[in-house]
């Protein structure tokens, strides 16, 4: 019989792994898939694809997933995760890897019902639909409880090996990784910081004010304490490491703040209209002096306008 060629998407959590892993145990040649963007990287599925000893391929997509953060098809969930739209994003992507390369059928670890918004039943229906991969994309872990792929039915696949989990419990997952050995595995919180409610207001507001946003604004929005005066945004470094950030994150047209003769944070005034920005340094002035513990009333500020 052939040996199936599976194109896992693998992000490196577990069910990802056990998916992966319960093809591999079938005979299945898998070779993993991760993307990468500006809101989650691939540290996790590298890892575990070297610990489970299986080839990884990793796509950078920032820009596609920007566009597609900015006006999602399917909406936000309760930050501002798109899930559905960016699954069906990574499928489209698998598909054209799986017919270029010669791949039987794309697999990804999802759970029927473990997600309310992207995992119900309905939302699995329209990923599948919307990334052409009808027939072609199997659920191991929940395979039981959807219709029969064609590589199940062309024998590549053994259905009755297949999994019937369901629901939001991880028991029987972790259960199944314990029978397996697999012991070291990321939380089930996830990475992707669209889920963050506290990163998902920031991004909301840049949003609502300036959605032309581009990457470097989406790398700010993850550093410091931030603040709005009118269109104007204000961040100011926790520590010496987020004044490095900042730095190294401002372009032209942003101002730079710091105090001049003692310790304290670097803050970054960006205008997002064409309007006067005095008001915005001035509030971002009274930020750095309350957050610099030894700036007494008389201490200076240097200001550097890029």
């Amino acid at each position: 019989m052939k040996k199936a060629k599976a194109l896992v998407l693998f992000s490196g959590g577990l069910d990802s792994i056990l998916a992966a892993e319960l093809l591999r145990r079938q005979g299945a040649d898998v070779q993993a898939l991760s993307f990468k963007s500006y809101f989650f990287n691939d540290g996790a599925a590298i890892k575990a694809a070297r610990d489970m000893d299986i080839p990884l391929r990793v796509e950078d997509f920032s820009e596609e997933h920007l566009k597609l953060v900015k006006n999602p098809p399917h909406g936000f969930g309760k930050a501002a995760n798109p899930c559905i739209d960016c699954h069906a994003l990574m499928l489209k992507k698998a598909k054209e890897i799986m017919e270029k390369e010669g791949f039987d059928f794309v697999a990804t670890g999802e759970v029927l019902g473990e997600r309310p918004m992207s995992q119900n039943r309905q939302s699995l229906e329209v990923v599948q639909r919307e990334s052409s991969l009808d027939g072609y994309l199997l659920r191991p872990l929940s395979a039981k409880l959807l219709p029969p792929t064609i590589p199940e039915e062309k024998g590549l696949i053994d259905r009755e090996k297949l999994l019937d989990i369901s629901g939001r419990s991880r028991k029987k997952q972790m259960e199944l990784a314990g029978m397996w050995g697999i012991k070291d595995y990321p939380s089930p919180a996830g990475g992707c910081l669209l889920t963050d409610p506290g990163f998902g207001r920031r991004l909301r507001d840049l949003l609502r004010i300036y959605p032309e946003f581009n990457g470097n604004d989406v790398q700010l929005l993850k550093v410091g304490r931030h603040f709005w005066e009118d269109s104007a945004k204000i961040v100011v470094g926790r520590e010496e490491k987020e004044n490095e950030d900042i730095r190294g994150l401002a372009r032209k047209g942003d101002v730079l703040i710091e105090m001049k003769d003692c310790p304290g944070p670097l803050t970054l005034v960006r205008n997002y209209s064409s309007g006067d920005v005095l008001k915005a340094v001035e509030k971002a002035k009274q930020f750095t002096r309350e957050y610099s513990k030894k700036a007494g009333p008389g201490a200076e500020f240097l200001i550097d306008k890029r």
